[in-house]
């Protein structure tokens, strides 16, 4: 009965595990999701696209006349500046 009261408890903690896992992950797939959607976009406008990559950084910078977006990716953590041209008045 030792046993089975055992075994039952590390499958119960194994799939819990394994669970919290894959929650994380799905929550940065809708980080990604939400930057693709966005260049998806400016790339449907015809926007000037500029990436420049150093080491562990990535900026994209797009342009189109009235939007411009700049995504800056450093360390696995993604940081959005969306401009509109509404933003300047």
């Amino acid at each position: 009965m030792k046993k089975v009261a055992i075994v039952f408890l590390s499958v119960l903690f194994l799939s819990v595990s394994f669970t919290s896992c894959r929650d994380t992950n799905k929550e940065a797939d809708e980080e990604m999701t939400q930057e693709e959607a966005i260049i998806k976009e400016m790339k449907e406008d015809g926007a000037d696209i500029k990436v420049k990559t150093d080491d562990d950084e990535t900026k994209i910078k797009m342009e189109t006349e009235n939007k411009e977006v700049k995504i800056k990716t450093e360390d696995g953590e993604s940081k959005m500046k969306v401009k509109t041209e509404n933003d300047d008045a």
